[in-house]
Order: structure tokens, then C-alpha cells, then sequence
């Protein structure tokens, strides 16, 4: 299922069977799944593990899992489970000494989500502003040794209308660590913008489920 704009009354679900998605995905080329446990954003608490399991052994894809994770035990229990990369972000405002000992324990482990509102980030599965800017977290992120920053331009997630290229190029101009573009990717032209604008990594989710392209027309797209 999939938010519109971080408004969890705006729900699409587009499958009852998330283990038979993947699979899907992995059969269309896919190597990495980017999941997110809405119920775990929202409380502050894992939930879906069933559900994600079952990903897990459905396809051998690099699964990178968010929502919900902010302590050492949630996050070892994702590790456990087999997920590649656990996603960060409302702990990297709350508890910052956690996601950087992650970080240096977890080298090539651990994501940290920059997710924000024209400019500022929203914690707390988006419900709540932080008073910190997407720049201001990134660079904090990067020094920390994240393998990689969760760009999301909530205003524009689930919308298909395009993500904030500018924004998205000027984080990634401003760190080391890849900057995984995320909300509003609708039409190839989207995915190649970011490219031509050095973006390394992007999540697409409603245009395929919705059909506008295909999963091999998005890589090829990005390259």
C-alpha cells in the first residue's frame, strides 16, 4: 500500500499478497526491495513482521526496511531477519548517539531517511516537524558514515507529478554518502532527470504499480 503526501487516511492498497509482489519484482529484474512498515511509522513500534518475513522468503532480494525502527533492539531484529539495510530517520533527530553507533557498527547497513516538508524534516512517521533542514541532517548523516541518505519530498510522494529534482541534486552535491531520491517519480522523464542531474538511486513505487512504466524501463531509463 502507499500514502498520498504522508496522509495516512490516503491509503491505495495495490496488493493483498506482498510476498507474491516481490517474487513479481525479482522476476522483472529487481535485485533491491525499499519497504517501509507504515503501521511501525505511525507508533513508533515494528509491525508487519509476518508480512515482511514472508519477503524475505519469497525472493533473494537486498531488502532495506523502515518505519518504526528506533533502538538497537528493533533494529538488530531487522538485521536478524535477514533485511541488507535498516532506514533511520525520526531516531536520527531523537536519538542521533543510536544511529551513528549503528552506523560505525553497521558500515554498509544503515540508511538514514532525510524526509521533508518545503525544506524542513518531519519525524515521527511525517506527523511531526523537527525544526532541522534536509541539508542540516544530511551533512550530520554523512559524517556519521550512513551508506546512504532517503531523500523524500513529502509534498510530492505518491503524487506522480515529479520529485524535487533540485533539491534532491543539491543533497547529493553536498555528501558522499548516496542520495536515494524518493517521492513523485511518475514517468520515465522523471528518472532521467535525476540522472542527468548526478542523482545515483531512486525509489519507484505507484507508477508501477499503476502501469506507467515497467520495472526494465526504469533501469534503463536511469542509465
Amino acid at each position: 500500500m502507499r500514502l498520498q503526501k504522508g496522509r495516512y487516511h490516503e491509503v491505495t492498497v495495490y496488493s493483498e499478497d506482498p510476498a507474491g509482489q516481490a517474487r513479481a519484482f525479482y522476476q522483472q529484474g529487481a535485485r533491491r526491495l525499499h519497504l517501509i512498515d507504515l503501521d511501525g511509522a505511525r507508533t513508533g513500534q515494528p509491525h508487519n513482521l509476518e508480512a515482511i518475513g514472508a519477503i524475505l522468503k519469497a525472493a533473494p532480494l537486498a531488502v532495506q526496511v523502515g518505519g518504526g525502527i528506533r533502538n538497537r533492539d528493533a533494529a538488530r531484529r531487522w538485521f536478524d531477519a535477514g533485511v541488507a539495510r535498516v532506514v533511520l530517520g525520526t531516531s536520527a533527530i531523537k536519538d542521533p548517539e543510536l544511529v551513528a553507533e549503528l552506523c560505525a557498527s553497521r558500515p554498509d547497513g544503515v540508511i538514514v531517511a532525510v524526509d521533508a516538508r518545503a525544506g524542513q524534516v518531519a519525524v515521527e512517521g511525517w506527523l511531526e516537524d523537527s525544526g532541522r533542514s534536509d541539508m542540516e541532517l544530511a551533512l550530520q548523516a554523512d559524517r556519521w558514515g550512513a551508506a546512504a541518505i532517503l531523500f523524500t519530498a513529502i509534498e510530492r510522494d505518491g503524487t506522480s507529478e515529479g520529485p524535487d529534482i533540485d533539491a534532491t541534486r543539491r543533497l547529493q552535491q553536498g555528501v558522499r554518502a548516496t542520495v536515494i531520491a524518493s517521492g513523485g517519480i511518475g514517468t520515465l522523464d522523471h528518472i532521467r532527470a535525476l540522472a542527468a542531474g548526478g542523482v545515483r538511486s531512486a525509489v519507484c513505487g505507484r507508477a508501477l504499480y499503476n502501469g506507467a512504466f515497467t520495472l526494465g524501463e526504469a533501469r534503463e531509463a536511469a542509465r
